[in-house]
């Protein structure tokens, strides 16, 4: 935490910056840590790679986020960070980061360029991409849309794959509580602290802070609300595909520290001081290599202190608002069928294959065109249940908000394909100079913003000039189909996540 003495020396630095501060507004503020000087652009200022904690490198390799190291006079913060060590795993993701370092604990805000009358409503992103790639600085999560609509917009680095989630026994033995893994977590975390303690000089208001993402960074909010360290950080929450309480538990604390010796052995090392010892380069080496552990959220009995969805199921996770929803194909038909047609006699195959004497029961949840069906399938069983779920348990403690997300992009065939709504939600669909955006784009875009901006400021997405959007404990339609035409529907899909609720239960 900074101290008066270093915050007192940061501010006067800020205020001996002089020409610094001309302008509309000033662009050198005090945190944590020292002065920084951020950018003005379109309206907007921006202030990137701010550290929110110290290097995790050498011996914090695998520690809990530690605090923010005092730097001298004015800290550049027009550039972004470096992102967390990382494996080129997505072809659609796009950088504007350096580089690669384990020295990754950078956060980026937009801020809107002229004072507020009063304190603005904060969003911190959490970027996707498995918990083992992305990074803040891709422009698909780029602030600057969002602060024009009044609001403090945050992205966040943090810890990924086996830097962020190893875990371990001797980790576990290093600590006054018995656990390891989750780093990932307690940077996001630690994140929202600073956030609580830096926000207002930024114009922002740390008592209106929404956590949101997408895939991982959804998974990521979904884990945050059954985080102690978090509780109390945030207001409100929102969900893009995905949460942790799919098909596939997190693992257990000695499940995953032996996920961790085997890591530590394939590594050739044959302690955890040997482990720390080696360069950040090789252990990413090894953690591609075939048949190493994909390393995630962990049930450790801390961060994540029992398993998530008993948490859920006791209304035990923080009572906040949340919007939550998924696209319209997560995952293909062929994801389930393979290079086989869409046929019933091959869907009844693949039922089959993955059910067994339970396929029939399948057959009647999924009893409509094959592929539909088969899509369906193959996103509720990735990404889609997990989703649901999270809504319908979190619905019976909050005011809970559903979408489906239908527009393909441009030129694409199907429907809305996983991580496809970030630019409209974002409103960056020219930071994507892929596709080809036409005006109906650009009007659903400007929807999809619109109703996240309001649930940022309030908890509810409802405003003038849009589709009245009820909460799903209202009466069905009650799920915002977000499209050219926008409006609720009753998708009657509750027999599709039911079967996969027996199936969690099943013996």
């Amino acid at each position: 935490m900074m101290t008066k003495t270093v915050y007192a020396g940061a501010l006067a630095a800020a205020l001996a910056a002089g020409p610094a501060l001309a302008g509309p507004a000033p662009i050198v503020l005090a945190v944590e840590g020292g002065a920084i000087e951020g950018a003005y652009a379109d309206g907007v200022r921006s202030f990137k790679g701010v550290p929110f904690a110290a290097p995790p490198v050498g011996a914090l390799r695998w520690k809990a986020p530690q605090p923010v190291r005092p730097w001298p006079g004015v800290r550049p913060a027009k550039d972004f960070g470096p992102r967390a060590m990382q494996l080129p795993l997505f072809a659609d993701m796009v950088f504007r980061s350096p580089g690669i370092e384990e020295d990754c604990l950078y956060l980026n805000v937009w801020t809107p360029l002229a004072p507020a009358s009063k304190k603005l409503p904060v969003l911190v992103y959490f970027h996707g991409g498995g918990l083992a790639a992305g990074d803040g600085s891709e422009p698909r999560y780029d602030g600057a849309a969002m602060a024009r609509q009044g609001i403090v917009a945050l992205t966040v680095n943090y810890r990924l794959g086996v830097f962020g989630f190893l875990a371990h026994p001797e980790l576990s033995a290093e600590g006054a509580v018995r656990a390891s893994g989750n780093y990932g977590l307690m940077d996001q975390a630690a994140a929202l602290h600073w956030v609580q303690r830096n926000i207002a000089a930024f114009g922002g208001d740390p008592a209106q802070v929404t956590i949101a993402g997408e895939s991982a960074g959804s998974y990521s909010v979904s884990a945050q609300m059954v985080n102690a360290q978090a509780r109390g950080l945030f207001a409100r929450a929102i969900g893009e595909s995905g949460s942790v309480l799919g098909l596939e538990a997190p693992p257990t604390l000695a499940e995953a520290e032996q996920q961790g010796v085997a890591f530590a052995s394939a590594a050739g090392a044959a302690s955890l001081t040997a482990l720390r010892a080696l360069p950040a380069a090789q252990l990413l080496e090894v953690a591609g290599r075939p048949g190493m552990p994909w390393f995630s959220i962990v049930t450790d009995g801390a961060v994540i202190e029992r398993p998530p969805l008993e948490t859920y199921r006791r209304g035990l996770q923080a009572r906040v608002p949340l919007l939550a929803g998924w696209n319209s194909q997560e995952m293909g038909a062929d994801a389930l069928l393979g290079q086989a047609p869409a046929t019933k006699e091959a869907f009844a195959a693949a039922l089959e294959r993955l059910y067994g004497d339970r396929a029939a029961d399948a057959a009647r949840a999924y009893d409509y065109d094959v592929p539909d069906a088969a899509r369906d399938l193959a996103s509720d069983r990735w990404i889609v249940y997990g989703t649901w779920k999270w809504i319908d348990l979190h619905r019976r403690v909050a005011p809970t908000y559903r979408y489906y997300f239908t527009r393909p992009r441009p030129g694409a065939a199907g429907g809305a394909v996983h991580s496809g709504e970030i630019e409209y939600a974002l409103g960056n669909l020219d930071g994507n100079k892929v596709y080809r955006w036409n005006d109906d784009d650009r009007r659903v875009s400007a929807t999809m913003q619109t109703y996240f901006a309001n649930f940022i400021r309030t908890g509810n997405p409802n405003g003038a000039g849009l589709a009245q959007w009820p909460s799903v404990d209202h009466p069905a339609p009650n799920v915002m189909r977000i499209d050219v035409a926008s409006d609720v529907y009753n998708p009657r899909d509750r027999a599709r996540f039911e079967f996969h609720d027996r199936q969690n239960t099943a013996p």
